[in-house]
């Protein structure tokens, strides 16, 4: 039995810890959850994650919910994968506000447009602003690329590349060349392919 245990419905948001296992490089498990048949709403998942949603990460004896948070852990407890900057690193924050610009950003603006509201909300509202600054904040990054930190493919690229390729796959993203040619290079990854392959596999049981 593996120290880690993804608890993942197959395809959803836990599929992209399942790539970032794949990144780290470390031994672990799965633990397959359905939920079209409830199983995460049910009480022995809900003492793991009370949210009842995907992903949660058991390392041990700790559990972490969270996408955004399990990506950072598990970039920090395996600094051997070099997918974090590490603590005392100036470069650290740029780093961390990128792995937050996901969920608090590129998420709900994405979200936001594709179920909008009967009225427009008013800009200082918004944690995000509004959508065409987020998209060309992110197109202007990863422009310069080839990842979010230059040179070194980080947790952050997991997190923000994981988001605009489903949107783009959705429709619900622009296609623009900066990000046509980010998930290019994410796609080129064996441990993304790795994952995917491994995600079509767990979606087909």
């Amino acid at each position: 039995m593996a120290d880690l245990t993804l608890y993942h419905a197959s395809p959803s948001r836990s599929s992209v810890v399942l790539w970032m296992l794949e990144e780290v490089g470390q031994p672990y498990d799965i633990k397959l959850l359905s939920l079209e048949k409830g199983d995460n709403r049910q009480a022995d998942y809900l003492a793991i994650n009370p949210m009842g949603k995907v992903p949660a990460l058991r390392h041990k004896d700790t559990v972490i919910t969270e996408l955004a948070a399990i990506c950072t852990y598990l970039a920090d407890e395996f600094p051997q994968a070099q997918l974090n900057v590490p603590i005392g690193t100036p470069r650290r924050g740029v780093y961390l506000k990128w792995l937050f610009f996901g969920p608090g950003c590129l998420e709900p603006a994405v979200v936001d447009r594709a179920a909008p509201r009967k009225e427009e909300a008013r800009r200082g509202m918004l944690g995000y602003g509004d959508f065409d600054t987020t998209m060309n904040v992110i197109a202007q990054a990863v422009a310069e690329g080839p990842w979010l930190m230059g040179g070194q493919f980080t947790a952050a690229d997991v997190v923000i590349g994981a988001n605009l390729r489903w949107g783009m796959i959705f429709k619900m993203i622009p296609e623009r060349p900066e990000f046509v040619a980010y998930a290019a290079r994410i796609a080129a990854r064996p441990a993304a392919q790795r994952a995917d392959a491994k995600d079509k596999a767990l979606a087909s049981r």
